[in-house]
């Protein structure tokens, strides 16, 4: 009687012991990541990922540029919030180099629909600058059959929005 009254009071104390570390979220369940001092990824909210590494991108001098104007961007718009401070990221990426991108045309082409969809916001504007934007080049593609797919799928789903976009586009590549 004796042994049994001491192994379950070890077990209970053994439990009251590890059930607070148990309890404890891990870094992929809320938690600080390693490294991090308040569970915030970099310039981001909760749950923003972790920054790209750009020598491992197609071409790191362009996610490197990207990277040093979206960093520009976040510093002159750190003294707003809220719809103000959105409004004022996109004015400031209106204003990216495009000397420094990847695709040269491409960026151009982008900055056009940026100002021709202007008063728009969400999902409007969104779709508003999907429409706006002439299609891709493929012969310049490195596959220029996935470019090509990609294009047609572009043009079958352009007139959703949200949830039914989503779904179109799943139901054009399923097939791949």
């Amino acid at each position: 009687m004796k042994t049994r009254l001491i192994m379950i009071a070890s077990a209970l104390v053994a439990s009251m012991i590890c059930l607070p570390a148990s309890a404890q979220p891990g870094p992929g369940m809320g938690g600080m990541a390693p490294g991090m001092s308040d569970g915030m990824a970099q310039g981001g909210g909760p749950g923003a990922r972790a920054p790209r590494d750009c020598n491992k991108a197609p071409n790191p001098a362009a996610c490197n540029a990207h990277r040093e104007a979206r960093a520009s961007a976040r510093d002159a718009c750190k003294s707003t919030a809220g719809p103000q401070r959105r409004q004022c990221l996109h004015e400031q990426m209106r204003n990216f180099d495009c000397a420094k991108a990847g695709n040269m045309q491409q960026c151009e082409a982008r900055k056009v629909a940026y100002t021709e969809c202007q008063g728009q916001v969400g999902p409007a504007f969104r779709q508003c600058v999907q429409q706006k934007m002439p299609p891709m080049d493929c012969t310049k593609a490195p596959n220029q059959a996935r470019c090509e797919r990609h294009q047609q799928v572009r043009e079958a789903c352009k007139d959703k929005m949200g949830p039914e976009h989503k779904a179109c586009l799943r139901e054009h590549f399923k097939g791949n």
